[in-house]
């Protein structure tokens, strides 16, 4: 349920902020979380990054892949990565 009252906290000599555990609890935060910070006048907005686990996206394409019996070679991955990043 989500908290309506607002919490107090207090910043480090570090910098740093500790989030109260109900609103950890609430927004499922955990360490190594990474955030988006804003900031104007008096006002801090932290925004909860979700980045995506990439191993678990190259066992869906590799799924989708099986799926359509299509096959790549571990050669054929390293070519097209040489290749991309020679055009960076």
């Amino acid at each position: 349920m989500p908290t309506d009252e607002p919490e107090i906290t207090t910043i480090s000599e570090k910098g740093q902020v500790v989030i109260p555990q109900s609103i950890r609890k609430e927004l499922g935060i955990k360490p190594k979380n990474k955030f988006l910070v804003y900031g104007r006048g008096d006002t801090i907005i932290m925004k909860k990054l979700e980045l995506p686990d990439l191993q678990k996206e190259w066992e869906e394409i590799f799924k989708t892949m099986d799926k359509k019996e299509l096959k790549i070679s571990d050669q054929e991955v390293q070519k097209e990565i040489a290749t991309t990043r020679k055009t960076k």
